[in-house]
């Protein structure tokens, strides 16, 4: 029986395409109601939406639909001045009706603790209706108000925590920057809400695409975005410098793969220690982690270029178009043509 590949940068960097046979994503689109109060935190807010339209481009289908739901004037002005267009008035939020799945209610610095009859009702409303319910900031206030939250954990902005401890005694007010406690979600500022959100996509759609949705959204975050991404590996302050070499040597030397003696003998080391330190730090041998980052690049390639499959064979390494298609069906279970046609489907879609 054929080893298969034990991945480590399977999910880096990519749309998600599904894998040949499986028949692409067939559960139902999940409706999330992002409920906007005067001054609402409009950066809580946009990352908690950017997890799951990020969501969406990694998958090949549509799982999230996101509804936005203000007051009459059809526009919410959010804590930068900026007004977001809201789809429908919170008094005409039926939750059942519209089969409102999941309803974030968007707090934020300015937005006070004043919950209205109107709003707890929807509220309560969702909740008869079986919907998932969340605060970012300081919404969890308004579902702890509405009774929601006894015997929950939630999260909730340091300055209010006291206030939630005093007046909520059955709820449990927590440290943490964000927090999934069964059906309610709740995050204690603004950047926290992407993470919380992630957790729900999580346990819809496992830890592969929630980790190429990091991937994806952090790519920038405190080093200038390499070719392949392996920013995990990157990040380690701790990697011996040798091992930092050894991976540098493979990012710069793709079409041209060095042998791992070479690579070895270049770092000063013997092929056993480094196979020692790629173990210990990469969880992958020096041989499957360059063969990775290859298929990584070409992987790239047919994506987002129109080069035929044997010049991406050629650019990534492999002297067998073959051989190329053969590895690449092992690590991401398609052939390379099939995801290319599945990438160029979707740019037609979009």
């Amino acid at each position: 029986m054929r080893e298969r590949f034990s991945s480590t940068l399977k999910n880096k960097n990519m749309a998600y395409i599904a894998p040949s046979g499986t028949g692409g994503d067939a559960r139902r689109v999940r409706r999330v109601a992002f409920i906007l109060l005067d001054h609402f935190s409009m950066m809580a807010f946009t990352g908690a939406v950017d997890a799951l339209v990020t969501t969406n481009l990694m998958k090949s289908s549509t799982l999230y639909e996101v509804l936005v739901v203000g007051d009459e004037r059809g526009a919410t002005v959010s804590d930068l001045g900026i007004e977001v267009s809201t789809d429908v008035a919170l008094a005409k939020l039926d939750s059942a009706a519209l089969g409102i799945d999941v309803v974030i209610v968007c707090g934020g610095l300015r937005v006070k603790p004043q919950a209205t009859s109107l709003l707890r009702s929807r509220l309560k409303s969702a909740e008869g209706h079986g919907a998932i319910l969340g605060g970012l900031w300081n919404g969890a206030y308004f579902l702890a108000e509405a009774g929601l939250l006894s015997g929950y954990q939630c999260a909730y902005h340091p300055d209010g925590r006291a206030m939630m401890a005093e007046q909520f005694w059955d709820v449990s007010v927590t440290s943490r920057s964000f927090i999934v406690d069964r059906n309610r979600l709740s995050c204690a500022g603004a950047s926290s809400s992407l993470s919380m959100m992630l957790e729900l996509v999580r346990s819809d759609c496992g830890n592969e695409v929630v980790g190429a949705v990091e991937e994806m959204l952090s790519c920038d975050k405190g080093l200038d975005s390499p070719d392949v991404s392996t920013l995990r590996v990157d990040r380690n302050h701790t990697l011996p410098e040798k091992l930092k070499i050894s991976l540098q040597l493979m990012k710069n030397n793709i079409e041209e793969p060095l042998s791992i003696p070479e690579i070895s003998n270049w770092v000063n080391l013997s092929r056993r220690q480094l196979e020692r330190l790629f173990a210990s730090y990469v969880s992958a041998s020096p041989s499957r982690y360059y063969m990775e980052l290859r298929l990584t690049r070409a992987r790239q390639l047919l994506q987002q270029t129109n080069k035929p499959l044997a010049e991406v064979a050629v650019a990534t390494g492999f002297v067998s178009i073959s051989h190329f298609r053969n590895c690449f069906h092992q690590l991401f279970d398609i052939t390379p043509g099939q995801f290319r046609k599945a990438c160029q489907q979707e740019g037609h879609a979009g």
